[in-house]
């Protein structure tokens, strides 16, 4: 287990490049990171090494029928992983890069494991310049809070540390998350709406961007 640290708040220098890279290295690997975004921290893998996905849902003793969700750096590599509709494309423009997270249908080499077997999967792109620059590298990762399941969501990376300990290989240590809340969350499927959790972005702004 290692911790590196990278000060967002002077801009993103050296160090945070060599975070960055070291993380893209252990994604590569199979191995799993804790990674700051916006809202919360999350835990990392690469959705498409199902040995990885494993491994995170035992780190997190998460279990296997709850399905995870996948961070993508834009539109495009989204469109890798997910099948947009109009209400998502909306939702899209509006809110991400952000505390948004867009439940739609998955496209068909997304591994069951990451979806436990479903056909929809939850897709957001993170507003935090360390996150995308390391989906820029690694391709979707799994967008997880950093926490063992129905512990509360950590905010700083101290708290991930204190639930998964050497389960993780690298932490990421960026301070405390800009928000420190999760994302909401947003079930489309062709014209019907559900917020599945209330999070950053209240229902009535959802609602709003949809109607436009």
């Amino acid at each position: 287990m290692k911790i590196i640290k990278c000060d967002l708040t002077s801009g993103f220098g050296v160090k945070c490049d060599e975070a960055v890279l070291a993380a893209a290295e252990d994604i590569a690997s199979g191995r799993l990171i804790v990674y700051p975004t916006e809202t919360v921290y999350g835990i990392g893998a690469d959705i498409y090494n199902e040995s990885a996905i494993k491994n995170l849902y035992v780190a997190k003793r998460r279990p296997f029928d709850m399905p995870l969700s996948v961070a993508v750096s834009d539109k495009a590599m989204l469109e890798r992983v997910a099948v947009l509709n109009e209400n998502a494309d909306k939702l899209i423009k509006a809110f991400l890069p952000g505390p948004l997270t867009i439940i739609i249908k998955k496209q068909p080499d997304v591994p069951d494991i990451v979806t436990s077997s479903s056909q929809k999967v939850g897709i957001r792109i993170p507003d935090n310049r360390f996150a995308l620059e390391l989906i820029r590298r690694t391709g979707p990762i799994v967008a997880t809070s950093a926490n063992l399941h129905s512990h509360p969501d950590s905010v700083d990376v101290n708290s991930a540390v204190s639930d998964l300990g050497d389960a993780i290989d690298t932490y990421i240590d960026a301070g405390r998350c800009n928000l420190g809340m999760p994302s909401t969350i947003v079930w489309l499927a062709d014209r019907d709406v559900e917020i599945v959790r209330q999070g950053a972005i209240p229902e009535k702004k959802i609602m709003e961007a949809l109607e436009c």
